[in-house]
């Protein structure tokens, strides 16, 4: 019998640390994520990015069903919202937040507001049950009543919100809004660790270590890990941070097999739960 090689030996040693803790992933055409996630109605764009992104494996990893209320924080243009709304359109609930669309024309979060909408209008049969719940940090970050979500998700947005100085305030209102037992589920571009989270985030990166002590600090409690979402080639060093790499490209062609080459970023996946009772 051929024995492994030591290199293979430990890649399949590492497949089997990202994925524990993870429910298998479905084969079944009836499963409503696999459904979701194969459905024709998600842009051929976001559908091709599955390979980087793993969203089934993601949303398995942080416990997701069909019948829970989840709450999207800071959906972008919707990646994640695609899949999200039609698997809970039936049983569940679906609220995302927004940015105000009537804010200033020519402000970055008017602009991704307006996107967004326009792509929740165009889609009615989709979208029509989400609800919105419009931010402004740090002055409007209320996220709902207390105890009102099974599941909270927040995808690459770490970085963002202490550019803002609000990182911590999130924290505390995702853990207000969470039902005790609830999970809240993190995926963030991850820096090298012993990187100040300040700096790093500048480049789209944060440390791991630093995500966690923010939902510690908020009360929870990290549940588990996964490197589902890791990518080894990434050496975080690049001239325009993570932007550098798919699918942003931000230096143009400039070295873009270089970069097509390491894909897109090395990002953590944490799964944190809100203590069903006080400590």
């Amino acid at each position: 019998m051929r024995l492994p090689t030591p290199s293979t030996a430990a890649f399949l040693l590492a497949t089997l640390v990202a994925c524990a803790g993870a429910p298998a992933l479905a084969s079944a055409a009836d499963d409503p994520l696999r459904s979701a996630i194969d459905s024709p109605k998600r842009s051929p764009e976001n559908r091709s990015r599955d390979a980087a992104r793993h969203p089934e494996e993601t949303l398995r990893f942080f416990g997701i069903t069909p019948t829970q209320h989840v709450l999207e924080l800071w959906p972008g243009t919707g990646w994640y919202t695609e899949i999200l709304a039609p698997l809970l359109a039936k049983e569940g609930k679906l609220t995302i937040t927004n940015f105000d669309p009537n804010g200033p024309a020519d402000a970055t979060p008017t602009r991704l507001a307006r996107e967004l909408d326009a792509k929740l209008a165009a889609d009615p049969a989709t979208y029509g049950a989400v609800e919105g719940i419009t931010v402004a940090p740090p002055e409007k970050l209320s996220l709902g009543a207390d105890a009102r979500y099974d599941l909270v998700l927040t995808f690459r947005n770490n970085h963002g919100w202490i550019n803002g100085g609000y990182h911590d305030a999130v924290y505390r209102e995702a853990f207000r809004v969470l039902k005790p037992g609830g999970v809240l589920g993190v995926v963030q571009h991850r820096a090298k660790e012993g990187a100040d989270p300040v700096a790093s985030a500048k480049t789209g990166y944060v440390p791991e270590s630093a995500v966690i002590e923010a939902a510690q600090r908020a009360g929870f409690t990290l549940a588990a890990r996964s490197e589902i979402n890791a990518n080894p080639k990434d050496t975080k060093d690049h001239p325009e941070g993570v932007w550098t790499l798919p699918p942003i490209y931000r230096l143009g062609e400039r070295d873009r097999a270089k970069y097509e080459a390491i894909g897109e970023s090395d990002r953590m996946t944490l799964r944190f739960v809100k203590p069903a009772r006080a400590e």
